[in-house]
Parts: C-alpha cells; sequence; structure tokens
C-alpha cells in the first residue's frame, strides 16, 4: 500500500516544516517525493507576463528553472531526490517539455507528464509509475536539517542558510523575548 499525504507549498517552506516537525516528531519518514511543476510556472518566473504563457519559449523556461532547481535542491538536503510531476497544459510544447526534462535529468530527478486534468486516472498513470519506481530503488534516506536539542536560533539560522540562501539571520530584541518565553513553554522542542 502506499499512503500519500500534501506536505504544503514548496520545498523550502512546506518541505521543512513536513519533514522537520512533522516527521521528526511522529517518527514516519517519506519513501518518495513529489515536486509539482508546470510549464507556465517556470515561463512566467523567467519573465513571461501572464497573457503570453500561451507562446513557445523554452528561453524563458530555463531562466525560471533556477526556481525548480532549487527546490529539487532542498530536497536533496534532505536525502530525498523527488519525481517532478509536470501539470500538462494544452499549449506546453514538446521542445519545453524536454528542456524541463532536461533540468531535472541534472539532478538526477525521475518526470512524469501529468495529464489526469483532461484524462482522469488514465493521465495520472506515469506519475504512479515513476513514484512506484523510486519506492522501488529505496533510495530515501531522509536527514533532518538539525538536531532537536539545538537552540530555536541555530535552527532558524540552519534553515535560513540552508533552504533560503541567507548569509545569516538577525533576531529583533521583539523576537529575542518571544523565543525566550516559546524556549521557557518547552516549545523550541
Amino acid at each position: 500500500d502506499v499512503v500519500v499525504t500534501e506536505a504544503g507549498f514548496g520545498a523550502d517552506l512546506g518541505a521543512e516544516k513536513f519533514l522537520d516537525i512533522k516527521c521528526r516528531h511522529s517518527g514516519m519518514r517519506p519513501d518518495a517525493v513529489v515536486l509539482v511543476a508546470t510549464v507556465r510556472a517556470l515561463k512566467m518566473q523567467g519573465g513571461v507576463k501572464k497573457e503570453d504563457l500561451g507562446t513557445p519559449d523554452v528561453a524563458a523556461l530555463e531562466r525560471g528553472a533556477v526556481n525548480l532547481e532549487r527546490h529539487i535542491q532542498n530536497l536533496q538536503k534532505f536525502g530525498l531526490t523527488p519525481v517532478v510531476a509536470i501539470n500538462h497544459f494544452i499549449k506546453d510544447t514538446e521542445e519545453e517539455l524536454n528542456a524541463l526534462r532536461a533540468v531535472c535529468a541534472k539532478y538526477g530527478a525521475r518526470v512524469a507528464l501529468a495529464r489526469h486534468w483532461a484524462e482522469g486516472g488514465a493521465g495520472a498513470e506515469e506519475l504512479a509509475r515513476e513514484v512506484k519506481a523510486q519506492l522501488d530503488s529505496g533510495a530515501a534516506e531522509v536527514k533532518l536539517l538539525y538536531p532537536d536539542d539545538w537552540s530555536v536560533e541555530q535552527k532558524m539560522r540552519r534553515v535560513a542558510q540552508t533552504l533560503y540562501g541567507a548569509d545569516d539571520i538577525e533576531v529583533s530584541e521583539l523576537a529575542a523575548k518571544k523565543i525566550a518565553h516559546f524556549t521557557r513553554l518547552g516549545w523550541d522542542k
């Protein structure tokens, strides 16, 4: 049996909370992760205006793909290489889809074209096969970003630097007071 859950938006905020908080305290670990992407979103992140998304533009997709690459890299920091589900839109071109597949291949990520919006369950079979292959590979070995006994500031710094690329964090006086209060209440773990 396979249990599927949605962890939240993005492989920074959503995945980090799911892995570092929910998985830490439940003791459960995912055996596979699906990261959803669209050609349209990556083109928009590459500078294409919404009204122009139907026009093929591989260069814009490649510019916007840095966002997807970061999410893949973030998941790999947790020991997970995702299956990338490309939610297909009717105006996606084969050239754009191939460019997106190439981005994923750089990181060893499996890719599946998801057409369930148009084809129902049959349109999700490729994704199901790729997830099953990922599960069968036994490749997942979840690594949490920090130990439970670190201070809140150490945990914040690790997340900010590791997932968001920050140089460091700055804790305001008000935030420091709230962190001290949370720590007194035992919420730092």
